[in-house]
């Protein structure tokens, strides 16, 4: 099977069984993504930083990035194609044959039961990706490499986070705690390991 074909159907099947949106699409795409050996889990992690920063939806800068890097030009447009095609077609569907079908209890009460699972995958996936960052092990019983600026990043992006929020009493634009987390990155990643 071509790179291609199999950048598209990865993906496809990624976007087809995910629920939850692009946050709830990580952690099955780092699985695929290590299991094909299209990137590793430290690149795995950087890109998952530059997808957060970069405009447009996590799941298709995700997508892109890895058929870029795995396929150049023609697999990012396979990977996107296949994460977008569908959400793309069920969005269709409801909109034109199904628009009343969320006033059934049914459905509401699938709706609702999932609400938890997917935010429990967002949370595991988030969690995973701060122990990596900070301690750098994936599995338990791996020898921890401990990250002393990304654990002080992480400490100033929470500080700055809460007494934003306790001066303005409103939420800071994530935009700046992106341009902080970059700005410390480039002073403390080189001086502290």
């Amino acid at each position: 099977m071509s790179i291609y074909l199999q950048l598209f159907l990865t993906f496809l099947e990624i976007g087809a069984v995910s629920f939850g949106g692009g946050y709830g699409m990580i952690a099955l795409m780092r699985e695929k993504s290590l299991a094909n050996g299209w990137l590793t889990a430290d690149s795995f992690l950087n890109m998952v930083a530059v997808a957060e920063s970069t405009p447009g939806p996590v799941a298709v800068n995700i997508a892109t990035f890895v058929g870029a890097n795995s396929g150049g030009v023609l697999g990012s447009l396979c990977a996107t194609l296949g994460v977008i095609l569908p959400s793309f077609i069920i969005i269709i569907v409801i909109a034109s044959l199904i628009s009343n079908l969320m006033k059934f209890a049914g459905v509401q009460a699938v709706v609702n039961g999932m609400k938890p699972a997917v935010t429990g995958i967002i949370f595991a996936t988030a969690l995973s990706l701060l122990v990596k960052a900070i301690f750098a092990v994936e599995k338990f019983g791996e020898k921890v490499a401990f990250s002393y600026s990304t654990l002080i990043i992480f400490a100033v992006i929470v500080a700055v986070f809460f007494a934003y929020k306790k001066i303005f009493k409103k939420n800071i634009n994530p935009i700046f705690l992106i341009i902080i987390s970059a700005l410390l990155g480039l002073g403390l990643c080189p001086f502290i390991p």
